[in-house]
């Protein structure tokens, strides 16, 4: 067993994994910015060391100093979590060279899922199912982008080979549009991500986001823990998520589940992974992996019942899967609300104190955050406070259960987007189940316009 853990993040993921270690019995060491001394999980871990100034560049982003403190600590292992270093295959690189284990899949798999057209090919390459699109970069060539989008047919979306998480995207209707998105995506992305190609790809007018969470041990064995459904998408940033993705059915499960199983086997996956799809019309379209843990991994540990933080250590440490995939068996329907330190109307980040934080509770209640009364949120991060997340014996249980839950959690002294999950989870589309990726920044714009829009 690892003996002692050094967590490379912040917040309530970093809380999350801290807590998983202490229950396996390992020891913590959490490093921590200067703003950051606070937190809860730098408390509670068995060492802490400040690693720099707020700004993350110079200390979450620091590969150096946190070696370093994996070093004067004699750590044996570094958790990313998710963001920051989770995916630079430089820093699992540098991890696995200094001596240490890197929590999550190698460096070679990561750089190579991390260029979503290196990522695509290989893909295609395992019998995954792609979006159509360009089999490359796009050059300088105007006419040539031009015939490849009126073959593959408007509308198209530009999207950057480097880019993840609702990034580096952009939609194009007109032929009239096109250079002009090229040369705007190639742009951002140059300044966002330091690598300026970008692909075409037909751009799905009614999709659904749907994703597979998989587990490999590297050892030759891999399973699939279902799908959640992300589809609830604010430009292109999720907000809430369950699972499992209604309208699924076993069989389909099954079919998309062995793809993303067998497709970890041929690139030699190991750890914790998520296959990100669009399903559109019975048909399922990949548009990248997550070689990490992702936010929303709580609602599929509600429905099966595996905690995916104690996996990845067990991965890490060696050891083989200890679940086969007849063991996965899909139970009840989890939702997840994302709540963020931000104006619910404006979508404006409000950090500051938190003078007042209480917490739902009941039977199939679960908060991850990293908040307490006279928490100061700090402007240098992601507002992200925390997840919410319910469990139910059905979807419509697991909605009733999620809006008496929101409706107990208080926060005060800053503003969050609790209103606006109040009214996504009142809301007779979402209840139907089932929407697609543009229906509620639809709603939410019907909302401002006429007052008729997200709840009603």
């Amino acid at each position: 067993m690892l003996d002692k853990v050094l967590i490379a993040n912040r917040g309530e993921i970093a809380l999350r994994v801290l807590r998983a270690c202490q229950t396996m019995g390992i020891k913590t060491v959490a490093v921590h910015s200067t703003v950051d001394r606070n937190l809860k999980h730098v408390a509670m871990a068995d060492e802490a060391i400040c690693i720099g100034p707020a700004p993350s560049a110079q200390s979450y982003l620091n590969i150096p100093a946190i070696i370093a403190a994996a070093e004067v600590t004699d750590a044996t292992a570094i958790h990313p979590g998710y963001g920051f270093l989770s995916e630079n295959a430089d820093f699992a690189e540098q991890v696995e060279k200094s001596g240490f284990v890197f929590i999550g899949p190698t460096a070679p798999v990561i750089r190579l899922m991390g260029d979503k057209i290196q990522a695509k090919h290989a893909m295609q390459e395992a019998g995954v199912p792609c979006v159509p699109g360009s089999d490359g970069p796009l050059d300088d060539d105007a006419e040539k982008s031009l015939a490849l989008a009126r073959e593959i047919g408007y509308p198209v979306m530009i999207k950057a080979a480097g880019g993840g998480g609702g990034r580096g995207m952009r939609d194009v209707h007109t032929e009239a549009h096109l250079a002009n998105a090229i040369a705007t995506t190639k742009a951002e992305a140059r300044a966002a991500f330091g690598n300026d190609q970008v692909y075409m790809e037909k751009f799905l007018e009614n999709p659904r986001h749907v994703e597979i969470q998989v587990l490999a041990d590297g050892q030759g064995h891999a399973i699939h823990l279902c799908e959640r459904d992300c589809s609830m998408q604010r430009r292109h940033q999720k907000v809430v998520e369950e699972a499992p993705a209604p309208g699924i059915t076993p069989e389909l499960r099954a079919k998309i589940g062995k793809i993303c199983t067998d497709a970890c086997l041929r690139i030699g996956y190991r750890g914790a992974g998520t296959f990100e799809f669009m399903y559109q019309d019975g048909e399922f379209y990949f548009i990248e992996m997550n070689t990490r843990i992702q936010v929303e991994h709580p609602i599929t540990e509600w429905i099966t019942g595996i905690d995916l933080v104690r996996e990845q250590i067990l991965i890490a440490d060696g050891q083989p899967l200890s679940f086969r995939q007849e063991d996965i068996v899909p139970r009840g329907h989890a939702i997840e609300c994302r709540i963020n330190a931000e104006d619910p109307d404006t979508f404006l980040p409000c950090p500051g104190l938190v003078k007042r934080f209480e917490a739902p509770g009941g039977p199939g209640v679960r908060i991850d955050t990293h908040l307490y009364d006279g928490y100061r949120v700090p402007t240098a991060y992601d507002s992200l406070l925390g997840k919410l997340t319910v469990y139910a014996p059905n979807r419509k249980a697991a909605i009733a259960r999620m809006r008496l839950a929101l409706s107990e959690t208080v926060i005060e002294g800053i503003k969050t987007n609790l209103p606006l999950h109040q009214r996504i989870m009142a809301d007779s589309g979402f209840k139907h189940g089932g929407r697609n990726i543009h229906y509620l920044e639809k709603r939410i714009r019907e909302r401002k316009e006429t007052g008729m829009g997200l709840g009603s």
